[in-house]
C-alpha cells in the first residue's frame, strides 16, 4: 500500500509516518519547504504550495489513500489574518487535492486514490457542562472553530464526487510530551503555578497521541468510512486533568483557579480552546474494532510523564 501524508512532520503527521512505515506502507509526503524533501525507497516527499495552487502531481502517482493532517496551529493569537491561514491551511490544501484529483479524470487518467482520510476537531460540538455527543449530532458549533471545521469537512466530503471513499477524524486534546497542550499544562506545574482554568468543570475529550496515530491507520487498513470521534473512552474535567499532572508530578497545586477573564484577557477569542466544554463519545471507532491502549488519563499521563 502507499499513501500520500499532507502535514507529515506535524505532531499526528510524524506519528502516523513512523506506524504507516513500521507496517510496510510505502509513504508519499507533501512540504512547502523544499529543503525538507527527502527521497527513500519507503519515504518520499514532494512540494506543495496551497497558496499558489502549487502540487507536484507525481506525489499522487500509486497512492492508494491521502492522510490530510495539514493544518496551521489554532494555538496562535486569533487574528483576521491568523483565522485566515488557520482556515486555508486546511480548506484550501484539501481543495487543491481535490482539484489536482479531478484534473487527472478530466484528462482521461483514472486517480489510484481511492480513499481520503482527513483531520478534524471536536471543536464542531457546541460547548455545553452534560451534553454527551456522538458523531449523528447534527449542528456545528458557532464561532469560529464551529465555522472552520464545518468547511473543513465539507470540503472532504466533495471528495465522493470523484468516487473516493471519505473519512473524519474529529481530534480531541492530543496528549503528547513536546508538543500540545500537555507541555503547557506541564510547565506552570513544575514552577508551582499551576491551576485549573476558569471553574475547572469543563470537559475534556482527550487522547494519546498512540492512539491517535494508531486510529488513522485502523481507519486506513479497514477501509472505515464516515465520520469517527479521535477521543479516548473517558474525557476528565480541566480540573481532573490538571490534577492528575500534578501527582504524577509530585507537585503540590495550592494556587486558586485561574480566572475566566483572565484568559480572556490574555487570549482573546482564543481562551475558547481552554474554557469550552465538550464531552465526546468514543464509542462509534470502538464498535468498528479499534482498541485503546490507554482508557484513563491517569495511564495516559503515566506514560508520557
Amino acid at each position: 500500500m502507499k499513501v500520500l501524508i499532507t502535514g507529515a512532520t506535524g505532531l499526528v503527521g510524524s506519528e502516523v509516518t513512523r506506524l504507516c512505515r513500521a507496517q510496510g506502507i510505502v509513504v508519499h509526503y507533501l512540504t512547502t519547504s523544499q529543503k525538507k524533501i527527502t527521497s527513500e525507497p519507503d519515504y518520499k516527499g514532494f512540494y506543495w504550495n496551497p497558496s499558489n495552487d502549487e502540487l507536484d502531481s507525481a506525489s499522487l502517482e500509486g497512492v492508494d489513500a491521502i492522510i490530510h493532517l495539514a493544518g496551521a496551529s489554532i494555538a496562535q493569537k486569533w487574528t483576521s489574518r491568523n483565522k485566515q491561514l488557520i482556515k486555508d491551511s486546511r480548506i484550501k490544501s484539501a481543495q487543491l487535492l481535490y482539484n489536482v484529483l479531478a484534473r487527472f479524470r478530466e484528462s482521461g487518467n483514472t486517480p489510484t486514490v481511492k480513499h481520503i482520510i482527513s483531520a478534524s476537531a471536536i471543536g464542531c460540538y457546541p460547548s455545553s457542562p452534560t451534553k454527551l455527543y456522538n458523531e449523528k449530532y447534527p449542528d456545528y458549533a458557532s464561532g469560529f472553530l464551529g465555522e472552520v471545521v464545518q468547511e473543513w469537512e465539507e470540503a472532504i466530503i466533495e471528495f465522493q464526487k470523484l468516487d473516493i471513499a471519505t473519512s473524519i477524524i474529529r481530534t480531541g486534546i492530543i496528549l503528547d510530551k513536546t508538543q500540545g497542550a500537555l507541555p503547557q499544562i506541564v510547565k506552570p506545574i513544575q514552577f508551582f503555578a499551576g491551576a485549573p482554568l476558569g471553574n475547572g468543570q469543563q470537559w475534556q475529550s482527550w487522547i494519546h497521541i498512540e492512539d491517535m496515530a494508531r486510529m488513522y491507520i485502523h481507519v486506513l487498513e479497514e477501509a472505515l468510512t464516515g465520520i469517527y470521534n479521535g477521543v479516548a473512552p473517558n474525557p476528565v474535567t480541566n480540573e481532573k486533568l490538571t490534577k492528575v499532572v500534578a501527582q504524577t508530578l509530585k507537585k503540590p497545586l495550592f494556587l486558586p483557579n485561574v480566572p475566566k477573564k483572565m484568559l480572556k484577557l490574555l487570549l482573546g477569542e482564543m481562551a475558547t480552546i481552554a474554557l469550552e466544554s465538550q464531552l465526546v463519545s468514543a464509542e462509534k471507532i470502538q464498535e468498528k474494532g479499534f482498541v485503546f491502549n490507554y482508557t484513563t488519563v491517569e495511564q495516559a499521563i503515566e506514560n508520557i510523564l
